[in-house]
């Protein structure tokens, strides 16, 4: 009576991605889309699963000759994470620089600016 639903598009790429973490090997796309059926991954949305994951650099891939070999460790999922961190602490490190900056600048300027009729008047006109 009850339908089986689909897997989303993330629950295809876990399921591909653990397909690499698993086996810590190195496949061709042949070899993925036999792979692919197990982890209940159809053979037909295997390729465009893959090719995501590519693009989001979660998965390598490298043309040795005329095969095309794709592989993922887990090792190296945490070297990204870690880089992505590095990268955003040091951007928040040169935002709060700037920003301190810029509030001291912002009361440097101020200085001699006290407001007065006289300046309102300049202001004005």
């Amino acid at each position: 009576m009850s339908k089986k639903r689909g897997l989303s598009l993330e629950e295809k790429r876990e399921k591909i991605l653990q397909i690499f973490y698993d086996s810590q090997d190195f496949y061709l796309l042949k070899e993925l889309e036999k792979l692919g059926p197990k982890k209940g991954v159809i053979t037909q949305s295997v390729k465009d699963v893959l090719q995501s994951l590519v693009d989001d650099d979660l998965v390598s891939k490298d043309k040795i000759g005329t095969s095309v070999y794709f592989w993922s460790l887990p090792s190296c999922a945490g070297n990204q994470l870690r880089n992505v961190t590095r990268k955003l602490e040091s951007d928040l490190h040169s935002s709060k620089k700037r920003f301190a900056e810029l509030s001291e600048q912002c009361e440097s300027l101020k200085k001699g600016r006290e407001a007065s009729d006289e300046r309102e008047e300049a202001l004005t006109s």
